[in-house]
């Protein structure tokens, strides 16, 4: 099936590994220039590479000019409205605008979240998510429309223990309705899709495995009906395809990704 993302403009925003690198490369390999966004270099530098090498086996006459590594904090408004400004100075426009960046970041139960808990890990799941769409909608709506896409949890569909986390991505379920309805207008679709439990290297629940592996053994058994986590390709073929054309009547809506794991209807 062709996507029809050839030579569209992405912006992934913590798309140096896991679910965010998984997507970058999903969008390069349909032909898709591709920007990613992070705080580490290294990791930047490194998925950029990758992202020129598909660039190449695709055929690109330039494949440098087909990927854009950005080190920023777009977890600040400032980083992230950077990330969005250089992706636009570098490709001239942006088509598609993938919200990944998140996480739970430690935060716990309502009892024991600080305030530094709940600043971070809003600013992270939520805010980042707003920060970059405020930039990246005047973009869009001059260029005649484009594609949103937040990456939430099923955390923001029912409960989870971490009273921060739950909040931000419930929010971020509200928000996509909001503005999947508002921006529509300007023929700017906006999506958000709802990954279950996802196990990728240096990811949390890789960390949680390695330091308790009879725990995380008993989760599997107890709460994952096909016996394992999600892979973050899985997850990133979801969120392609809602990228592309073929996705035209997804609006406002959330997809969930879990493989059964949730329990919301």
């Amino acid at each position: 099936m062709d996507l029809g993302l050839s030579n569209k403009v992405a912006l992934v925003t913590g798309g140096s590994r896991g679910i965010g690198r998984s997507i970058a490369l999903g969008l390069a390999e349909e032909g898709a220039r591709v920007a990613i966004a992070g705080r580490n270099d290294d990791t930047i530098r490194a998925v950029t590479e990758e992202l020129r090498a598909v660039a190449q086996e695709r055929g690109a006459s330039d494949p440098e000019a087909h990927a854009l590594g950005i080190v920023t904090d777009v977890a600040s408004r400032d980083g992230a409205l950077r990330a969005v400004d250089e992706a636009i100075a570098a490709f001239g426009k942006l088509d598609i605008l993938v919200n990944n960046v998140g996480g739970s970041l430690g935060s716990g139960t309502f009892d024991r979240a600080t305030a530094e808990d709940w600043s971070r890990v809003l600013d992270a799941n939520l805010l980042s998510a707003v920060w970059c769409s405020e930039r990246a909608v005047p973009a869009m709506r001059d260029a005649g429309g484009g594609v949103i896409v937040h990456i939430g949890s099923i955390c923001g569909l029912e409960y989870c223990s971490s009273a921060p986390y739950v909040a931000a991505k419930a929010a971020m379920v509200g928000m996509t309705k909001e503005m999947g309805i508002d921006l529509a207008k300007h023929r700017i679709r906006v999506a958000s899709i709802a990954p279950g439990s996802t196990l990728f290297p240096g990811g949390s629940w890789d960390r949680r495995q390695k330091a308790d592996p009879a725990g995380i053994a008993k989760k599997i058994a107890d709460e994952l009906p096909f016996g394992r986590f999600g892979t973050p390709e899985e997850i990133a073929d979801v969120v392609v395809f809602v990228c592309s054309d073929r996705a035209s009547w997804i609006a406002g809506s959330t997809i969930v990704v879990d493989g059964a794991q949730g329990r919301a209807f």
